[in-house]
């Protein structure tokens, strides 16, 4: 009896997490999908920004979307080390690329935050978790790590759910993607 409740077990396991994993990787918009807009507070390394910061007002412009849980956990504070450290190599010194992180954290955290560690992307402060459930990051207390590519034209031009700070290849990936998005070489 107890072999048999463990095949069941096994078996249903084997059945459920695959799915499991698909509709995680299926939240949020989808390639070709227009991005969600949003308006937020914004933050940089000099400080909190002046305005908001408004996906629309970046149409033209390749935009990366990275969806982070919380400011200074070893992950985070990983993931956007490496974006910094990488920044020409990945993000062609920001020129026609604009990077922002998004989290729970208050606009005065993320500046202080990027201050301290000289971080060149721009943050955005989704407090209430509006623009995480827009794209299927909020998990209710915080963001998951998700990545969107927006292409200058709107749109999702590629994802990764979810991206893995601790693995190179992300950033390998993360790099490819946007080469293509931009067509550089």
């Amino acid at each position: 009896m107890r072999r048999l409740a463990v095949t069941v077990a096994t078996l249903a396991a084997s059945l459920v997490l695959p799915t499991m994993r698909a509709q995680a990787q299926e939240v949020g918009p989808k390639v070709g999908d227009v991005a969600p807009d949003f308006t937020l507070p914004g933050a940089t390394r000099t400080g909190v920004t002046a305005a908001p910061i408004s996906l629309a007002k970046l149409k033209g412009q390749t935009v990366v979307i990275a969806f982070f849980p919380k400011a200074r956990t070893s992950g985070c504070t990983a993931q956007m080390t490496h974006y910094r450290d990488k920044w020409a190599e990945i993000f062609n010194g920001g020129k026609g690329i604009t990077v922002i992180g998004v989290s729970v954290d208050a606009d005065t955290t993320l500046a202080n935050w990027a201050k301290e560690a000289n971080f060149p992307m721009l943050f955005a402060s989704d407090a209430n978790g509006a623009m995480g459930k827009a794209y299927g990051a909020f998990n209710g207390s915080m963001e998951n790590r998700l990545l969107y590519i927006v292409g200058p034209d709107g749109k999702i031009a590629a994802t990764t759910k979810p991206f893995k700070p601790m693995v190179e290849d992300s950033y390998t990936e993360l790099a490819a993607q946007l080469k293509k998005v931009t067509g550089a070489k």
